[in-house]
């Protein structure tokens, strides 16, 4: 049975409340009463999907960069550690996506390959190269793994380029059907390298957006040839010993994701061979659910945009404004159950979270940092997201129970207006629960606008903010 149908999604869509009006293009009326007018519900007790956690990449050698390549200094380095990894300091992001070898030439846009030369043909015994480091890579995963992360997510872009149609790991091209099981054998060599390294690869993936094709590495893949590379790759994982997960297809689009989804569905091999669905949605937002009862994760996004920004809302389309509402709407519509950003921290005009000086030793935070902290400090991996009912929408409302009992309430008011806000609560309550902002001038600020009395919570919540609860 598919975890959800186009029906259960339309249900769940106006339970939530998620089709709330563009938070660029608000619908207000300016005589809208409180919501508690109409009061809202939360129910702890019962569960929808579990979340894996929030994360991020530093591929292409940005880890290098984060490490100091362009001027960073070891107590600024720390700084930008903290506000990725730390619990207590900043995010506390969960998942790392590590990029598997491409050797594109461009500075600061490419991977060094563990396989750099043909050996021969399919069935010669590779020479394979590994220098530790991985473009900072294996810095960075340490780094992560001391602040608590489990789950190192290692995706290739391209096989090398001797084993692809066009001969270059750019481009395009594709797997040649001879060169399958090299390629199998390649990427589980990749994750022993960092078994070797004290770090487990937990998530594996052999592609990254099959259905496009990029200038950089790149690789195509049809629904039909990922799963009958999965049929290789299945059974060379489960051989090696690793305690290695499959994850597929990355596609470009959540939409065209679902095709992939659908293959692996069909196809009893390939469906016992991968763990995770994993989309992306740079073609349009997680509109619906994939067609699956594995865990599925938006595994990658960041907004376009030709600058460097670090507003909340300003309407350009890569504030934190927007990164809040697509966080709740993948959650909720898409029903995923990890959030996995594009770039931790980069250089120049990036829509990374964190700028970096280029060079120097200075970082900036952007407000769509603050958008994704805002949800991933509190929300832990393991958690449950619950039921939420809700009346006024213009309020964009989430919650989550944590394993270790707290709960929390993330409510994304897009009307320009400040409103009150009452919820029953079903499944415990607390007289006195922590409430945090995040708007143009507040980033997970603690503020006094949350109370409860019995099982009834009520909010003040600030216009076009994002205002997260937590109770304990």
């Amino acid at each position: 049975m598919k975890r959800l149908t186009a029906l259960t999604a339309v249900v769940l869509l106006a339970l939530t409340s998620q089709a709330a009006a563009d938070p660029a293009r608000p619908q207000d009326d300016p005589a809208r009463p409180p919501a508690d007018s109409a009061r809202a519900g939360i129910d702890f007790r019962a569960e929808l999907q579990p979340i894996d956690g929030f994360g991020f990449s530093m591929a292409f050698q940005r880890a290098d960069l984060l490490h100091g390549a362009r001027g960073l200094s070891p107590a600024k380095r720390r700084e930008v550690l903290d506000l990725l990894l730390s619990k207590e300091k900043g995010a506390g992001l969960s998942i790392l996506r590590l990029g598997i070898g491409s050797s594109t030439d461009r500075v600061y846009d490419h991977m060094p390959t563990i396989l750099p030369a043909d050996p021969g043909g399919p069935d010669a015994t590779p020479k394979y190269v590994w220098d530790g480091w991985d473009g900072g890579q294996v810095w960075l995963a340490k780094e992560a793994k001391a602040y608590g992360v489990e789950r190192f997510f290692a995706d290739a872009w391209s096989a090398p380029a001797f084993m692809k149609t066009n001969g270059s790991e750019n481009g395009g091209g594709e797997l040649l059907p001879a060169w399958r099981q090299a390629y199998a054998n390649y990427l589980v060599q990749y994750a022993k390298f960092y078994q070797r390294e004290g770090i487990g690869i937990s998530d594996l993936g052999f592609t990254n957006e099959p259905d496009w094709t990029a200038a950089y590495a790149s690789m195509r893949f049809t629904p039909r040839q990922a799963v009958d590379f999965l049929k290789v790759l299945g059974p060379t994982v489960r051989a090696s010993g690793l305690e290695t997960e499959l994850v597929c297809c990355d596609a470009a689009g959540w939409d065209r994701q679902v095709a992939y989804t659908e293959a692996i569905e069909a196809d009893p091999a390939a469906d016992r061979a991968v763990r995770t669905v994993t989309g992306h949605r740079y073609s349009g937002p997680a509109s619906v659910p994939q067609p699956t009862d594995k865990h599925v994760w938006m595994s990658e996004w960041s907004p376009d945009g030709a600058t460097w920004n670090e507003n909340w809302d300003d309407g350009s389309g890569y504030d934190g404004l927007t990164v809040a509402a697509d966080i709740q709407d993948t959650l909720t519509v898409g029903n995923a159950n990890a959030y996995v950003y594009w770039t931790g921290a980069s250089l120049g005009a990036t829509r990374g979270l964190i700028r970096l000086a280029d060079p120097g030793d200075d970082y900036r935070v952007s407000k769509r940092y603050w958008a994704l902290a805002a949800f991933s400090r509190f929300i832990r991996p393991g958690a449950f997201r619950v039921p939420v009912t809700n009346a006024d929408p213009a309020l964009r409302i989430t919650a989550f129970r944590n394993t270790d009992g707290s709960r929390v309430i993330e409510i994304l008011n897009t009307a320009t207006t400040g409103t009150s806000a009452a919820f029953t609560l079903r499944g415990g309550h607390d007289r006195h629960p922590d409430a945090y902002v995040t708007d143009e001038t507040r980033s997970i600020t603690p503020a006094d606008v949350a109370s409860t009395h019995g099982t009834t919570l009520t909010a003040t919540l600030a216009p076009r903010a994002l205002t997260t609860i937590v109770l304990d």
